[in-house]
């Protein structure tokens, strides 16, 4: 195992793009030991200096060069991260100059704009959307469906729920989801209530042992944890979804955001 490399995340904002950005970048070297720090809001220079100081001791104390990644927006800011010596990879300073090259105007910098609630009208959106999967979550306001723009459907602790949720903050789309049951395999065909929304469907499943895993944390011990339970409940729902024609997709190795993307392709494409 390589020696911990110190990773700092730093914004003048939330820190939400350069989160997303390093944390994809790291992912690619799983040989390397990373210790990452995130440090949002850094939006005066006294706290840029600050920043600058904490990433100076912890490269004394690891011996190792830190990484930085940063979306700070203040030219004298980035100025003082650079001035640490560390590698600093500047997501607006590197793609900001190449749009500026090829526009031939300057940029105006505004901080957190890419998550900002500036856009009235796609906050209210967003905040909707996250109320409505709230009110429509593990079944429940199946009468809203009509209203619904997704659908999820699988068994209990499949991750029908964060994803909801996240396809709700992130896209601003109203997912309900629906867990199957013993119950529902007991009768030919969907519950009563999905049937009429067949196109607003997807399926989504995972592996067994996984699913025991997922399950064995929040029920010990339990035959609602069996692995065979858990082999037989996956087994019936794909059946039921695969006899509806409802796209399926595994989440066993994906993570939220992954499944949240590939789910709002799907109805992307199927819009076209």
């Amino acid at each position: 195992m390589s020696p911990t490399r110190p990773v700092f995340i730093i914004s003048d904002h939330t820190g939400i793009t350069a989160e997303i950005i390093g944390k994809s970048l790291l992912s690619q070297f799983p040989g390397e030991a990373f210790a990452t720090e995130s440090l949002p809001f850094v939006d005066t220079l006294d706290k840029a200096k600050d920043a600058a100081n904490r990433i100076r001791d912890a490269w004394k104390v690891s011996s190792l060069k830190p990484l930085i990644f940063s979306t700070m927006t203040d030219v004298e800011a980035r100025a003082v991260l650079d001035a640490t010596g560390a590698v600093v990879m500047d997501v607006y300073g590197h793609f900001l100059g190449m749009m500026i090259g090829e526009l031939g105007r300057p940029a105006v910098p505004v901080k957190g704009q890419s998550h900002s609630a500036s856009d009235v009208d796609a906050y209210h959106d967003r905040i909707d959307a996250v109320n409505f999967s709230l009110a429509a979550d593990d079944g429940l306001s199946t009468q809203k469906y009509d209203l619904a723009d997704l659908i999820l459907v699988g068994v209990s602790r499949c991750g029908k729920t964060p994803t909801s949720l996240y396809m709700a903050m992130q896209y601003g789309l109203k997912v309900a989801n629906y867990p199957l049951t013993p119950e529902n395999f007991e009768q030919p065909g969907l519950p009563e209530s999905l049937r009429p929304y067949i196109g607003k469907l997807r399926g989504l499943t995972l592996k067994p042992e996984r699913l025991a895993q997922i399950r064995s944390e929040r029920r010990p011990n339990s035959r609602y944890a069996a692995l065979e339970t858990c082999r037989q409940e996956l087994a019936d729902g794909e059946k039921m979804m695969s006899e509806a024609g409802i796209k399926v997709l595994d989440s066993s190795a994906r993570s939220v955001e992954e499944i949240a993307a590939l789910l709002r392709q799907s109805l992307l494409k199927q819009d076209k």
